[in-house]
């Protein structure tokens, strides 16, 4: 029997035996290694036992008899995309699990992604996403629940931005549009009591949205959630998209920076300031870049073959100069914290198809980062936005079997990372376009 034998008899025992039990034991040999550390073996390989790497070497492995042999071709192996700012489910949480949601994770996974961090919304439906997909009842990446604690952010500014009801097209913290009076506090109890009800729900992460008043409250307010996130062993993630903003959530001790900055552009020193903190930062760039019909299946869908610039919302992108603004600011300021040593990582904030999200933002961090630093992006740097780097975001021995390969090398041709014929996870094969 040959190795696509072998192959097709463990695909075909993986639809009888349940999900959760179908973990293979593997070697991919003749594959360009990309590892996520910025360490490329032209020709390699990987061996996998029980849903963990053990080794990575180059050259054939020593590998069990009888193990799963997958020959690679020359084609590119590297470990698993993370979004580590997504939005799932939309609508009725109930008909989304019950209609969409096994066609939705199939979408994540043919793109490439073997985890997600769903960054706000009701938790009950992400968690019970979650833990279908953990029991081996449905297939998917890994979901990494967060949800939301909302600190006294005043209301105001100016509307919908011309068109549309995105929020990213009315931020009242731009400079301009900022709150000039300081905010009632919540109070220390009131606070807490919030984190511990979300604790309840079983999620792994309490999101922040801050946008800090004259004076006000709302750095120490965040602190009192670090703090009580902390003691029950959740991380805080903090969605702030001003300078000012950003600063003091790093004051304030987040565990994440959930956008890059875009309302202002950093100073080096704010930028070294932010980085030495050593808080992961999350891309999200694609949200102010326009996408295009040809570029985009969802824009494709709704508007046909046009070049008129969409937002993340697919509506006609903002009327006012802001967006434009934040497209460009943004960008400047990932390159400066990145090179004050900052941990940036991939995420899109967004709700539509997965390949498309994947390509537009990694068409915007392509104009301001290499093909070798936009790979750490997309996966070291990405799993420890999201809690994961003991497990996720490398390929090294002891770390869990998450893996992708795609035909081309994208070390020279960025996006061929969209070129995705196998996906790993858990040292199981779930998507087989080989």
């Amino acid at each position: 029997m040959n190795r696509l034998q072998r192959l097709a008899s463990v695909l075909t025992l993986a639809v009888i035996v349940p999900t959760a039990l179908a973990a293979q034991n593997l070697v991919i040999t003749n594959a360009r290694i990309v590892d996520g550390n910025g360490g490329v073996i032209p020709d390699g390989s990987v061996v996998v036992t029980d849903g963990r790497i053990v080794s990575v070497v180059a050259g054939d492995a020593a590998a069990p008899e009888g193990i799963l042999e997958i020959d690679a071709q020359g084609r590119t192996l590297m470990p698993g995309y993370i979004d580590a700012h997504r939005h799932i489910i939309n609508g009725p949480e109930d008909q989304w699990l019950a209609n969409q949601a096994g066609d939705r994770m199939r979408e994540f996974l043919e793109a490439g992604f073997t985890a997600v961090q769903s960054a706000g919304g009701n938790p009950a439906g992400q968690v019970e996403l979650q833990r279908r997909i953990n029991e081996g009842a449905l297939d998917g990446p890994r979901i990494v629940v967060a949800t939301f604690a909302t600190l006294s952010i005043p209301t105001g500014g100016r509307g919908g931005g011309g068109r549309g009801g995105d929020p990213a097209r009315a931020d009242t913290a731009r400079p301009g549009f900022r709150p000039t009076a300081r905010a009632d506090a919540i109070p220390e109890e009131q606070i807490r009591a919030g984190v511990r009800a979300a604790a309840e729900a079983g999620v792994e992460a309490i999101k922040v949205v801050i946008i800090v008043t004259p004076d006000g409250p709302e750095p120490a307010a965040l602190a009192t959630i670090v703090d009580e996130a902390h003691r029950l062993g959740l991380r805080s993630i903090t969605h702030a998209t001003s300078v000012q903003d950003t600063l003091a959530a790093v004051g304030a001790g987040t565990d994440v920076l959930m956008h890059t900055p875009h309302t202002d552009l950093l100073t080096l020193e704010q930028a070294q300031q932010i980085a030495a903190a050593g808080i992961p930062m999350v891309s999200t760039l694609g949200v102010f870049t326009p996408t295009f019909a040809e570029d985009n299946q969802a824009v494709r869908a709704a508007t046909g073959f046009d070049n008129e610039p969409r937002f993340r919302d697919l509506l006609p992108y903002p009327e006012t100069a802001e967006p434009w603004y934040s497209a460009g600011q943004g960008a400047v300021n990932a390159r400066l914290f990145w090179d004050a040593g900052g941990a940036y990582a991939f995420g899109t904030d967004t709700t539509y198809l997965p390949a498309d999200t994947l390509k537009q933002e990694l068409t915007a961090l392509n104009a301001f980062f290499s093909r070798q630093d936009i790979i750490q992006i997309l996966t070291k740097n990405a799993a420890a936005a999201i809690g994961r780097s003991d497990d996720l975001g490398t390929l090294e021995g002891g770390k869990l079997a998450d893996m992708v390969l795609v035909d081309g090398n994208p070390l020279a041709n960025l996006y061929d990372l969209l070129n995705v014929v196998l996906v790993i996870r858990d040292g199981r094969i779930v998507v087989d376009k080989m």
